[in-house]
């Protein structure tokens, strides 16, 4: 391919290079230097509109080996595959079913792919596992019990097991257990790199549900919310699992769900992160709390903030709603709008251009005006009551929570097309009652996967 000449930009120091990018491959740019050199650089350690760039290339089939899925809702924590050339239908029945892996465990947790290997947790029996599967024939390539779950002041009547979806970085993988546990495995073999705990080294406050992000990386840092008292967001180094710094002005109190944000606002690198009582930024580079902004959660606040420039969007369930809030020159939060159109549990929102897709409780699946909030269709029949969301290939892929099933669905935002349906089989007989389908659909590299408790479940969605 012909070299493309930039100057790339460091996410934590600020640090500026002029290169030429030669290719992307194991989540790392490789990139020629003016000196002729050539030097890695971490893709998720570039600015995000470094990342946005090599996710366009990408896109325009320009590099290859960079369509990985590092962590939860993917590379930008968008939600949005940057598959393509997939079915624009589906036929009677759905797509072809690949293979079925019956050892994931109990829990909700969700997928990782990098270089041909799914990462995800379960239980099994009473031990919390973290499992490598290959994702071309569904076999197990390793899996490492780290915790034990005895199943006590966290799963609530709603079931057991891990919510949290493990994160892949430089060769390793991190990851947290329900009680607070966070660990750093090597990415090949399963082996235990280091621990920590976060109510005992961090005195967290885990919520009802148990503690459920998903681990950010930052470049060199692992960035977790404990919640509680003393600092409600740390940042550790993730080679060694030490201290980089503490956000002491933070005090959110119980640690809530959503997972953590990074962007930049107003030439700072900052990370976001929703809790029950308020949407909050620190510093990237030293945890000062940068911003504030007053939410009204009720219960349980889960789905993941979405930002779009200096504007970020977070919605709630229990009939508490959404806003978009706009972060001025000096810092200063201001709310653009607030309503109730999306009422979204857990399930997760995606912004695709002006709009948002979601479900909403009690208005099933909703596409929204970004710049207004208003809805601009809904639908609520059998198969869309309440469900997690994924775009792929200008797609919605929405998985109804109820009974598994599983809807493709045109992203549009003047109606509602339905372009496929079928139902996830075979389905967990050992799942809690109360429990629902929850963990969140996956596209990539031309495979559909999805997972009920024990079983995760590979199709093929490629047109080729």
């Amino acid at each position: 391919m012909p070299l493309v000449a930039r100057t790339w930009k460091q996410a934590s120091t600020g640090k500026a290079i002029d290169a030429e990018l030669i290719k992307v491959e194991d989540g790392k740019v490789h990139l020629k230097l003016a000196d002729g050199r050539t030097g890695l650089v971490e893709v998720l350690s570039l600015s995000l509109e470094d990342q946005e760039f090599l996710a366009s290339v990408e896109k325009d089939g320009a590099t290859a080996g960079s369509g990985q899925w590092p962590a939860f809702r993917g590379p930008k924590g968008d939600g949005i595959s940057s598959d393509t050339n997939l079915l624009k239908e589906w036929p009677e029945g759905g797509p072809k079913q690949l293979w079925v892996y019956d050892q994931a465990g109990m829990g909700y947790s969700g997928f990782s792919i990098v270089d041909g290997k799914l990462y995800t947790m379960g239980t099994r029996g009473d031990d919390v596992t973290i499992m490598a599967v290959d994702v071309a024939t569904g076999k197990e390539a390793w899996a490492k019990a780290v915790s034990k779950d005895d199943q006590k002041g966290y799963a609530a009547g709603w079931g057991h097991g891990p919510r949290s979806t493990p994160t892949y970085s430089d060769g390793h993988l991190y990851a947290i257990d329900p009680k607070g546990g966070v660990f750093c495995l090597d990415a090949a073999t399963g082996k235990e790199v280091w621990k920590k705990h976060l109510v005992d080294d961090f005195k967290g406050q885990m919520g009802g549900w148990g503690f459920s992000e998903s681990p950010l990386i930052d470049g060199d840092k692992l960035v977790l919310a404990p919640g509680g008292k003393d600092a409600g967001i740390v940042a550790l180094d993730k080679k060694t699992g030490s201290t980089i710094w503490s956000a002491s002005e933070l005090q959110p109190g119980k640690a809530e769900y959503a997972t953590i944000i990074p962007t930049e606002i107003n030439g700072t690198r900052q990370y976001i992160k929703l809790f029950e009582s308020q949407l909050a930024a620190v510093s990237a580079e030293d945890g000062k709390l940068l911003w504030s902004s007053k939410w009204e959660g009720k219960t349980a606040v889960i789905p993941t903030p979405i930002v779009s420039g200096n504007e970020i969007y977070i919605s709630s369930g229990y009939g508490v709603g959404c806003k978009l809030v706009r972060i001025g020159s000096d810092n200063t939060p201001t709310d653009v709008w607030v309503n109730t159109v999306m009422k979204n549990h857990h399930g997760g929102v995606i912004k695709v251009g002006d709009h948002l897709y979601g479900f909403s409780d009690g208005g099933g699946l909703i596409c929204q005006d970004w710049k207004t909030g208003e809805m601009v269709w809904n639908e609520k029949t059998q198969f869309f009551s309440k469900g997690s969301v994924h775009v792929a290939d200008g797609h919605l892929y929405t998985l109804n929570e109820g009974d598994g099933t599983l809807s493709l669905v045109e992203v549009s935002p003047t109606e509602f097309k339905q372009k496929g349906q079928f139902k996830l089989d075979p389905q967990s007989p050992n799942r809690n009652p109360q429990g629902k389908v929850w963990t969140h659909p996956l596209v990539l590299g031309g495979k559909l996967y999805l997972r009920d408790q024990e079983f995760l479940v590979a199709y093929d969605v490629s047109a080729q």
